[in-house]
């Protein structure tokens, strides 16, 4: 493929259009005020005007490296970018993550898409009104900052207008970000802060190809999903190409996490009707077929005739905490303030607990699936792949790599969404199965989808963690000593910093490399270790195992979630040794203002202390500052325990929520939902089962999760702060959730359970 013929979209709106872009840093903690020596949000990284907003033809089309996870980004993003530039919703086109458009934000991940992209959009988006309002003054012979703008159209008061579409000018708006403009102040703002609806529903609703997992024809990829409302002249010139016959591919993983293929008979499968290819690369194995239930039937014949050799390595469900503690580590001390092993020493009262966090699955109901095909002519090959990875440029890096010892000269990832997954499930490395066996058919279009058993066995987990506390108090019931040590394998091993399975799994695979933990403020298992809690003497150590047994990697919340429930549950053991009533005692602890406000606008909401509980039921709370930097949120929980079984069931959550400014309060209010309803889900039913060989769970009837009768009713009150910066919420209620639901079940059955799941087996070895 010729430079002729290959135009960017950079390349593109150089050449004919106007466009605006700013980059934003990645720092933990984003401001909306900021200094000319830096560039807010994700600015930073990508200061290239072009990377942002392009003005064209009576519509503005922003460009975000964030995708959509059902978290509703698109929608705030939209809502941004018009009340910023003064257009109406309904002219924004929001293109989301692929390599050749957008800028590189790197994941989503974090809860953090509010703080680097919309902030990053924020600021171009007043700096390219700003700059059109200069431009508008000069045509119109008037003063900039006696013009106004209602959709894109600018007028002097006298008669005079004239549009955005007129006066856009490549000149005008070249160049990079100065972020010198500020935005409007939060009382100018008429779109941000309203409930809209999100924009990404209706097509879902309806039946529209949406996901990546709806994909059947290589029309729908070029077509309705991939560049739906984009100018035609945009188009890449490599979306052009004549459309190849889309084929399905499964493949056939390992009968363990060792283990060894050893032979397979292919024959009888090379005869089956519509097979096209049967892959064999050390332990890569898979089919392609010209249709899915062709390509499925086959798999199954492939599974038979597949002999693998048995390794039995792990340790077993049984004896993992065992393992947790012998396994070798590296130590590292978190947080050291004042003396906590004198403290504690000298303390009125103390008490030690120790808290299990056990290996969790994303499980997500679609399971992972991509497209591939390589393009190639008699000068270049080039890698096409669909993905609902939560990474385009991450893993155009590892696609990179796995296709490092033959000619890639061009590898394009174009994300689509998938079902929830709220972290590194198997997108990744599907996308890496569909790219291997589309270079076994010639560069056909193969789309893959893992079964459902690939994704239970073959996903990356959540660490399992032990976290063990002390704590001190003194005679009047003020903790004096906290120490807090916390045991877990790795939080993130997504790629590019380790290969994508199928690349590990070929013969001469690419090894996997050292995990490091990920270092605070943000943390992986470290994560909200530290207690916000004003506590005179707290040491918090970290005890981290850098070669798991079995595959972790990002699970929502990292290990937040796991020590807030730790943290938070023997805040709760602490307060009933003061006899202190919880919510005060914690507010007897906590200075920071915005965390006290939630505390206590969720216990008014859920009538703490007045509300009249059955024998059978409790109420208890978990309130978090998430990653200590980001969103606060508290959450009261009401269950009933059932006296016979132990058998909890969580009757209402209700939850206070401070993200800074809120863009679109129904969007919040979701994620805090289904935050709630995830943890509730986890915190009661989801636990990892595997043996020496490798896990065990194949589907949901192995793997139970929270079901539509047993979702709580949840209030969500939302504290909002206009003007301040923007805290991401996506993760902020995992931890609290768990926390509430496990201080409830104490309040209500006077016991404590330890150990997630909280199972009614555990319930009841606990009251005994």
């Amino acid at each position: 493929m010729s430079d002729e013929t290959r135009m960017s979209r950079r390349r593109f709106v150089q050449s004919s259009a106007l466009a605006v872009a700013f980059s934003l840093g990645t720092s933990a903690k984003t401001t909306v005020a900021t200094t000319q020596e830096e560039l807010p949000g994700s600015l930073e990284d990508n200061p290239e005007l072009d990377s942002w907003i392009v003005i064209r033809d009576e519509r503005v089309t922003v460009y975000t490296g964030k995708v959509e996870l059902g978290q509703g980004i698109k929608t705030s993003l939209v809502q941004i970018s018009a009340d910023e530039l003064d257009v109406d919703v309904d002219r924004i086109d929001l293109i989301t993550a692929e390599t050749e458009r957008t800028p590189d934000e790197g994941y989503t991940a974090g809860s953090q898409s509010m703080e680097d992209s919309g902030t990053a959009i924020t600021y171009a988006a007043a700096e390219v009104r700003q700059i059109l309002l200069e431009a508008a003054a000069d045509e119109l012979d008037a003063e900039a900052d006696q013009l106004s703008v209602d959709d894109g159209t600018v007028t002097d008061g006298n008669g005079n207008e004239t549009t955005y579409w007129e006066i856009a000018t490549e000149e005008a708006l070249a160049g990079e970000a100065s972020a010198d403009v500020e935005p409007k102040p939060a009382d100018e703002k008429e779109i941000v802060g309203e409930a809209m609806s999100r924009i990404d529903v209706p097509g879902k609703v309806l039946g529209e190809p949406s996901y990546v997992q709806d994909l059947r024809d290589t029309a729908d990829v070029r077509g309705g999903v991939t560049i739906r409302d984009l100018p035609e002249e945009e188009i890449d010139a490599r979306d052009e190409h004549e459309a190849q016959e889309l084929l399905h591919g499964r493949v056939v993983r390992p009968s363990g996490y060792e283990a060894e293929l050893e032979s397979v008979d292919d024959e009888a499968v090379l005869e089956m009707e519509g097979v096209r290819e049967v892959v064999r690369d050390g332990n890569f194995l898979g089919v392609v077929a010209e249709t899915e239930w062709q390509a499925i039937q086959a798999r199954e014949e492939l599974v038979d005739a597949a002999e693998w050799s048995v390794e039995e390595t792990l340790p077993g469900r049984e004896n993992l905490w065992e393992h947790l503690r012998e396994d070798e580590v590296d130590e590292t001390i978190a947080e050291d303030e004042g003396n906590a092993e004198d403290a504690l020493e000298d303390a009125a009262e103390t008490l030690e607990a120790e808290y299990r966090r056990p290996y969790q699955m994303h499980a997500s109901i679609g399971p992972s699936c991509a497209v591939a095909e390589i393009v190639a002519d008699d000068q270049e090959r080039e890698l096409n792949v669909w993905t609902h990875s939560q990474g385009v440029y991450p893993l155009r890096e590892a696609l990179i790599e796995l296709f490092e010892d033959e000619q890639m000269d061009d590898v394009r990832c174009t994300h689509l969404e998938g079902s929830g997954c709220y972290g590194h499930n198997g997108a990744d490395d599907v996308a890496g199965d569909a790219a291997l066996l589309s270079d076994a058919v010639d560069g056909q279009p193969v789309r893959v989808q893992w079964m459902r058993e690939d994704e239970h066995r073959w996903e990356p987990y959540g660490s399992a963690m032990i976290m063990e506390v002390q704590g001190g108090l003194d005679d009047d019931g003020t903790i004096v000593g906290w120490d807090y040590d916390v045991w877990s394998y790795p939080h993130s091993t997504r790629p590019p910093g380790q290969p994508l399975l199928g690349g590990r799994q070929r013969e001469n695979g690419i090894e996997l490399r050292e995990n490091d933990p990920i270092p605070l403020p943000t943390g992986g298992g470290t994560r909200n270790s530290i207690p916000l809690y004003e506590f005179e003497n707290t040491r918090v150590t970290h005890h981290f195992l850098p070669e798991p047994d079995v595959r972790v990697s990002a699970l929502r919340a990292l290990g937040g979630y796991a020590n807030v429930f730790a943290l938070e549950s023997f805040v709760d053991e602490l307060a009933a040794a003061a006899d202190a009533d919880p919510v005060e005692f914690r507010l007897d602890h906590l200075e920071d203002e915005r965390g006290r406000e939630v505390i206590e606008t969720a216990a008014d909401a859920a009538d703490w202390g007045d509300r009249e509980l059955d024998d059978d039921q409790g109420m208890g709370i978990g309130f978090a500052q998430y990653k200590n930097l980001s969103a606060y949120c508290a959450v009261v929980a009401e269950v009933t325990v059932d006296d016979d079984s132990g058998e909890v069931t969580v009757d209402r959550a209700v939850a206070a929520d401070d993200s800074g400014e809120i863009v679109n309060p129904d969007g919040v209010r979701q994620q805090i939902w289904g935050g709630i309803i995830q943890s509730a889900s986890w915190t009661l039913y989801e636990d990892v089962d595997f043996d020496e060989e490798g896990p065990l769970d194949d589907d949901w009837s192995d793997y139970p999760i929270m079901t539509f009768p047993d979702v709580p009713e949840v209030e969500v009150e939302l504290v909002d702060r206009p003007g301040e910066p923007y805290l991401g919420t996506g993760e902020t209620s995992q931890g609290p959730t768990a926390a509430a639901i496990a201080n409830a079940v104490s309040d209500a059955v006077d016991a404590r359970v330890r150990q997630l799941p909280i199972t009614a087996e555990r319930v009841e070895d606990a009251m005994e």
